[in-house]
């Protein structure tokens, strides 16, 4: 089930609109409700995978099929495990979700 945050109730605050969105992204929400029109764009900006992490999600899946699908990779010296790994696939299904290749 896609984790969507809640509604910011101050339409006419978008700098805090904003930074609200990147902390629940950054939590692993994957969308945002929206009270009025004008957050619409901002909640697109901030949920749709950017290019850098659907290229680093792409690596990660490469890197655990490369190996044969371990428990564990390692990726320029830092360690990724399934959990890197299943959250790399969402990202990427919501990229494609969004019309990006990925």
């Amino acid at each position: 089930v896609a984790a969507i945050d809640t509604v910011f109730p101050h339409f006419r605050d978008m700098a805090g609109f904003e930074a609200e969105c990147a902390e629940a992204e950054r939590d692993g929400f994957t969308g945002k409700m929206a009270i009025h029109p004008a957050q619409v764009p901002v909640i697109n900006a901030a949920f749709t995978p950017s290019a850098e992490a659907v290229k680093h999600s792409l690596l990660i899946v490469e890197a655990f099929e490369a190996a044969g699908n371990p428990g564990v990779v390692g990726i320029d010296g830092k360690m990724y495990d399934r959990p890197h790994l299943k959250l790399a696939e969402r990202l990427l299904a919501r990229a494609r979700a969004a019309g990006i290749p990925a």
